[in-house]
């Protein structure tokens, strides 16, 4: 089982546009909640700076919410963003971040995700590369679309 899942994914937008989406509320709603669930603007907060929290609620088509917060742990715009993730409040957070770089290639940008595998199985890692794909998805569809 590997040490840590990592996702790369080119999208046609400047690497400014993309950290953007990371980083403005009202653009990182759209994407990380995908067509299929809503995380209402209402739920998102984002202290982007080393230290500052984050938080989103993603609203479930049956009707369950996931409560997601964290930790950003590394600032570097629009090169480099590290944060914790947590969706159970009853858990201690992971200290281990997900660390999301982006570099200019291909007249876009290159974004690359490295998350801790957490001791994740291998059907776990999928469902959470799955995820990510669904979100990546939806961000591409937002830079595409975004004026």
């Amino acid at each position: 089982m590997p040490d840590a899942l990592t996702i790369t994914r080119t999208f046609q937008a400047p690497v400014e546009r993309v950290w953007e989406a990371w980083t403005r509320p009202e653009l990182f709603a759209t994407w990380f909640g995908t067509e299929a669930v809503e995380v209402p603007l209402e739920t998102v907060s984002l202290d982007v700076r080393p230290g500052g929290a984050w938080a989103a609620e993603m609203r479930l088509p049956d009707g369950n919410s996931i409560h997601w917060t964290g930790e950003y742990t590394e600032v570097d715009p629009p090169r480099r963003l590290a944060l914790t993730m947590n969706d159970d409040p009853a858990a201690p957070a992971d200290p281990s971040p997900v660390v999301v770089e982006f570099r200019q290639a291909n007249g876009g940008t290159e974004m690359t995700l490295t998350q801790p595998s957490g001791g994740f199985t291998d059907e776990e890692l999928e469902q959470t590369r799955a995820g990510y794909g669904g979100f990546f998805d939806a961000m591409d569809e937002l830079l595409i679309n975004r004026v």
